[in-house]
């Protein structure tokens, strides 16, 4: 028990969930808008009539989406204040639900509950993974599918990843200081005025995600790598800066589907 209060203080949002209301606001970041919840729309497909979990849903950026799109969408989130902010900005909209619910014991769902299901941005930031996607792969239906969004664990290496350039060839290039080992990393979510208040994030090698879908038993089916939108402002690198930003990924986006064993 002991371990599970640490781990959620360690990894919930629930004491900066103003903060990331704010920063995250009604449709989510530029990221969020230009990249991530178009490509994960597009990976999920999701189908009118469909029933989606949304795991570590936050403020329900997605499940919004979801709704639009014709499903039935429930999102759930360790953070009590961030369900609050999520059913205040979709109030009127009935397809969606919400649940402060801890993703590794999702007991409030029976076996079999969804078609689909999709954690964006989240998974990097929970630990132990195995117990959530356990439970993901339990409460899908057979043949049920789940679409799981990351900073890229090749390149976005926290405090172990950075940009270099390269003046004689006129290139930027990302320099990894390490990548197979796991790593713990607090986030101070205010630097500025409250350096003591963290949160953390874990960096996994790509073979570690693989490992523990397939003993959850998910299978992936689907794999895609998304580079920023966003281009530099002209200057002598912008050159340099737009082609590496096209060519290293800024994120990964894994579609796994529930096998039959």
């Amino acid at each position: 028990m002991e371990r599970k209060r640490q781990r959620s203080k360690e990894t919930g949002w629930n004491e900066v969930a103003d903060w990331y209301d704010d920063l995250v606001g009604e449709e989510g970041s530029d990221y969020h808008k230009n990249v991530i919840i178009p490509g994960v729309i597009r990976m999920l497909d999701p189908k009118k009539g469909e029933k989606i979990l949304d795991v570590a849903c936050g403020q329900g950026v997605f499940c919004r989406k979801l709704a639009e799109a014709g499903a039935e969408a429930v999102g759930i989130d360790a953070s009590k204040k961030l369900i609050e902010a999520a059913k205040t900005r979709s109030a009127g909209m009935p397809n969606i639900k919400y649940a402060v619910v801890d993703a590794s014991n999702m007991k409030l769902f029976q076996d079999g509950s969804f078609q689909a299901a999709a954690c964006i941005m989240a998974i990097q930031n929970i630990d132990p993974i195995e117990p959530v996607l356990k439970e993901v792969s339990r409460v899908l239906k057979p043949g049920g599918r789940v679409v799981i969004v990351m900073l890229h664990p090749c390149f976005r290496i926290p405090k172990n990843s950075h940009w270099g350039f390269d003046q004689k060839k006129d290139i930027q290039y990302r320099r990894i200081d390490r990548y197979l080992s796991g790593i713990k990393v607090p986030i101070r979510m205010h630097p500025g005025y409250a350096p003591d208040q963290v949160t953390f994030t874990f960096h996994r090698p790509l073979a570690e995600y693989f490992k523990v879908l397939r003993s959850s038993g998910l299978a992936v089916i689907g794999l895609e790598e998304w580079v920023s939108h966003r281009v530099s402002k002209p200057g002598l690198r912008k050159k340099a800066e737009d082609s590496s930003r096209i060519e290293i990924p800024m994120f990964l986006s894994l579609l796994a589907g529930k096998t039959s064993r």
